[in-house]
């Protein structure tokens, strides 16, 4: 069982279209240059579908402290055109895409990355009526990180972002998700 009052410092909601300069500027520390996703292309996601965020925001502060993104679509397959094109949102859809997931260096080590993923993925498979995946493409380092947020490693991905070999891992989401989690 998850102790959420680790969490009580923080607000997490969908974000704000002032808020996105704040996302671009974390996702260039959180990422590599060739790995993080264009400005442009978080502007368009967060204006498009700001439903697409979830944010962890620093009471204290009222800033940032990390982010996760994701489009829904009816696609099994991760491509990359989902980190650029948010038009590729379909709300009906019953996958999740996970584009991002980006915690500053300073929060980290709490669990935040961790918080942010199981409140994202749990509350989309809440709001569906049918079974559906949540994935995502990481690097092999990132292999066991995942999986123990319930994600089943696929192997490599079809992906090429940013010129990267990438495993693609998923996790059951949508109506009895824990039964369904293999």
């Amino acid at each position: 069982m998850r102790d959420n009052r680790l969490f009580d410092d923080f607000d997490f909601r969908s974000i704000y279209p002032d808020e996105r300069e704040q996302a671009a500027a974390i996702e260039q520390i959180c990422f590599l240059p060739h790995e993080a996703c264009p400005e442009a292309d978080i502007f368009e996601r967060v204006e498009k579908v700001p439903e697409s965020f979830l944010t962890a925001v620093d009471q204290q502060s009222g800033r940032l402290a990390g982010f996760i993104s994701g489009l829904r679509t009816m696609e099994t397959a991760f491509r990359d055109q989902f980190f650029s094109d948010a038009d590729l949102h379909d709300p009906e859809g019953v996958n999740l895409m996970l584009i991002g997931l980006a915690v500053l260096p300073e929060y980290r080590g709490r669990g935040l990355a961790g918080e942010l993923m199981e409140r994202f993925v749990s509350g989309a498979g809440a709001r569906q009526k049918a079974r559906g995946w949540a994935i995502l493409t990481c690097h092999e380092e990132l292999v066991p990180f995942y999986k123990k947020m319930g994600f089943t490693d696929l192997g490599l991905s079809a992906s090429a972002w940013g010129n990267e070999a990438w495993h693609e891992m998923r996790r059951s989401i949508g109506p009895d998700e824990a039964q369904n989690r293999r």
